[in-house]
């Protein structure tokens, strides 16, 4: 009974109490937490392959469909998956960038997530 009126009338000892669980506990914190930003499923192999396929893939895209027309598109790689995104000026410009990346060796699937937009006509 001591023990639960001490705890009850004082409440600087429940801020100790804590404390010394925190001073236990933050070290196992600050070694496991950068692990969880480390956490891939890909080999560093498979990594250095889409950085590689991202790279080629722009480069097909700025001399197959034009620099200057694939400014607004984004391109992402992952487990040789590329993801096109972004904005185009036509449907032609949107199926000629797929096509293009489609061409890139060790592309296995590309995501067409590209946004045809529409310029407003001009009066």
């Amino acid at each position: 009974m001591r023990r639960e009126e001490t705890v009850a009338s004082n409440p600087s000892y429940c801020v100790r109490g804590l404390k010394m669980t925190m001073r236990r506990v933050a070290p196992f914190l600050l070694l496991f937490a950068p692990l969880l930003g480390c956490r891939t499923n890909e080999s560093p192999e498979g990594q250095v392959d889409d950085l590689q396929i991202t790279a080629q893939v722009k480069s097909k895209l700025a001399s197959d469909v034009g620099a200057s027309s694939i400014t607004n598109v984004s391109v992402n790689s992952t487990n040789g998956v590329v993801t096109l995104s972004g904005q185009v000026d036509s449907p032609d410009l949107e199926t000629r960038a797929e096509t293009a990346a489609k061409s890139v060796p060790k592309v296995v699937r590309v995501v067409d997530a590209l946004q045809v937009s529409v310029k407003p006509a001009s009066k």
